[in-house]
C-alpha cells in the first residue's frame, strides 16, 4: 500500500508538472503574438494626425498581419472610439478596466489565461502622436485550437497516468502475491522448525534477498539438526557411561548385603564400589568441563611458557609410567611461549601424555617436543602404543568415542579426554592434528601461535 501510495503521488505530482509546463509555454507564445500586434498596431495609429473613429478604422483594416477576435481603440480618457464587435459594441462608452488603466499610464499590459478549454488572450498598449498620449489599443483573442489541444494532452497525460497506475497495481498484486507465497514457505519452515523438525529445507528458486534468506535458514537447519543430533547422541553416552558404573556399584552393593563374606572378600568388594565411584567422579569432571567449554566462558588470556606446564605435567605423570614400565622423554626449547589461558594448556598436555601411557605396551616409550618457529609454537606428542586404525582417525575428536572399547574401560576411560582437548585447543586459537607413526604408535601435534616476551623483543631489536 505504501508502494501504490508513492506511485500514485509519482503520477499525480507528474501530470500537475505536465499541466503547468504544457500551459506556461502556451502563455509564453501567444504572450510574445499579441505583445507583438499589440505593438504594431500603436505604432501605425501613432502615425496619424489625429485619432478618430474612422482614422482608427482605416488603421486597423489596413494592416493584415494583425489578427484578433476584437480590436478596440480608446482616446486619451478611456472612450472607445472603435471596436470590431458589432454585436456588442462599446463604441462610445468608457472602458475602465484595469488594464485600460494601466495603458493609460504608459504601460505595456499583457494577460493570458486558460478557461472553458480555451486559451483567452488580451494585450492593451498606449498610443502616443508625437509625445502625446493620444489613446490606448486593446486587442482581445480566444485561440480554441490552443485550448483544445492543452487540453487533449492533459487528458491524454491522465489516461495515461491512470493505465499506469492500473498496470502497477496489478503487477504489485502479482508481485505482492508471489512475494507472499514465498515468505509463507519460509514462515512454515521457521514454524516446524520451531516444533523440532530440523529436516525441512526451503528450496525457492530467484536470485534475490528472499533466496539468500531461504539458504542461511537452510544453513541454519543444518546446523541446529546436527547441534541436536550431537546433543541427543551425547546425552545417549553419557546416559550409558553413567549406567555401567551404577549398575556396577549396585550389583557389589547388592552381593555385599545378600552373601554372607569374609572380611577380605567384603574388602575386596568395597575396593571395587570405590574404584567404580571414582571412575564416575572422573566422568563427572570431564563433563563438566565440556559443559564449561560449551558455556564459552572464556578467561582472561595469559603469557604461558610451556617448559614449565611440561616439566610439572612430566612429574606428575611419572609414577604412572613407571607403573606401566614406560619411559618418558621431554625436549623443550627456549622461549615456547604462547598467549593462552594456562590451566587449558596444562590439561591439553596432560591428557595427551596421560593417553600416551594409559595406550602404550610394555617397555614402550613417551617423547613430547615443544619447539617454536618465527609465527608457531608446536608440541609434539608420540608414543609406541598400538595406534590407531585409519578409519577411526576422522572420530577420535568425537565425544565418547572409543577406539577399543574394552580396552578404554579397562584403563579407566569414558571418550571423553580428546574431545576436551581438541575443544580448548581451538578454544585458545590453536590447532590439533593426530599422524600414525611409521613404526608403531601414534603422533599428536598441537600448534599455537608465538608470542614473543619482553625481553625477547629486546634481544630481537638488538640483532
Amino acid at each position: 500500500m505504501g508502494y501504490l501510495v508513492i506511485t500514485v503521488a509519482a503520477l499525480f505530482t507528474l501530470n500537475i508538472y505536465a499541466a503547468v509546463t504544457m500551459r506556461t509555454l502556451a502563455f509564453s507564445a501567444q504572450t510574445t503574438s499579441m505583445h507583438a500586434k499589440a505593438q504594431m498596431l500603436a505604432t501605425a495609429l501613432s502615425n496619424l494626425e489625429a485619432l478618430s473613429t474612422e482614422t482608427a478604422a482605416a488603421t486597423v483594416h489596413s494592416i493584415e498581419d494583425v489578427h484578433a477576435d476584437r480590436i478596440m481603440v480608446t482616446d486619451q480618457w478611456g472612450y472607445v472610439i472603435y471596436d470590431t464587435e458589432p454585436e456588442n459594441s462599446l463604441q462610445g462608452r468608457l472602458l475602465s478596466t484595469e488594464a485600460v488603466q494601466l495603458a493609460l499610464k504608459n504601460q505595456d499590459v499583457v494577460d493570458c489565461k486558460y478557461e472553458n478549454a480555451v486559451l483567452q488572450s488580451c494585450a492593451t498598449m498606449p498610443v502616443f502622436t508625437g509625445q502625446e498620449l493620444t489613446g490606448t489599443v486593446c486587442l482581445m483573442d480566444d485561440d480554441a485550437e490552443q485550448g483544445e489541444m492543452i487540453d487533449a494532452m492533459q487528458t491524454n497525460t491522465l489516461r495515461i497516468s491512470l493505465v499506469l497506475a492500473v498496470v502497477i497495481l496489478a503487477f504489485s498484486l502479482i508481485f505482492s502475491a508471489l512475494y507472499s507465497r514465498r515468505m509463507r514457505r519460509i514462515l512454515d519452515s521457521v514454524r516446524r522448525m520451531q516444533a523440532g523438525d530440523y529436516s525441512n529445507q526451503i528450496r525457492i528458486r530467484g536470485n534475490d534477498e528472499l533466496v539468500v534468506l531461504a539458504d542461511e535458514f537452510n544453513q541454519l537447519a543444518n546446523r541446529l539438526q546436527v547441534s541436536e543430533q550431537r546433543r541427543r547422541q551425547f546425552v545417549s553416552d553419557a546416559s550409558h557411561e553413567l549406567k555401567t558404573p551404577l549398575a556396577s556399584i549396585k550389583l557389589l552393593a547388592d552381593s555385599v548385603l545378600q552373601n554372607e563374606m569374609d572380611e577380605e572378600t567384603v574388602r575386596e568388594f568395597v575396593g571395587d564400589i570405590g574404584g567404580e565411584a571414582d571412575r564416575l567422579t572422573r566422568l563427572s569432571q570431564k563433563l563438566l568441563e565440556l559443559t564449561k567449554i560449551d558455556g564459552h566462558a572464556v578467561e582472561e588470556s595469559t603469557c604461558v611458557d610451556l617448559r614449565q606446564i611440561v616439566r610439572r605435567v612430566v612429574r606428575l605423570l611419572t609414577p604412572l609410567a613407571q607403573q606401566q614400565d614406560i619411559s618418558i622423554t621431554e625436549h623443550v626449547s627456549d622461549g615456547c611461549t604462547v598467549m593462552a589461558q594456562g590451566d587449558d594448556l596444562y590439561q591439553i598436555v596432560f591428557n595427551l601424555m596421560e593417553n600416551g601411557i594409559k595406550y602404550n605396551v610394555p617397555g614402550g616409550s613417551l617423547d613430547i617436543t615443544v619447539s617454536h618457529t618465527e609465527q608457531s609454537v608446536i608440541i609434539t606428542v608420540s608414543d609406541t602404543g598400538v595406534g590407531i586404525p585409519e578409519d577411526a582417525m576422522e572420530h577420535i575428536f568425537e565425544r565418547f568415542y572409543r577406539v577399543d572399547k574394552a580396552r578404554s574401560r579397562a584403563a579407566g576411560g569414558a571418550g571423553l579426554g580428546l574431545s576436551i582437548v581438541h575443544d580448548m585447543v581451538q578454544r585458545n586459537g590453536g590447532t590439533i592434528r593426530v599422524d600414525r607413526r611409521k613404526t608403531q604408535g601414534t603422533c599428536f601435534t598441537v600448534s599455537f601461535p608465538h608470542v614473543f616476551q619482553n625481553h625477547e623483543i629486546n634481544e630481537r631489536s638488538k640483532s
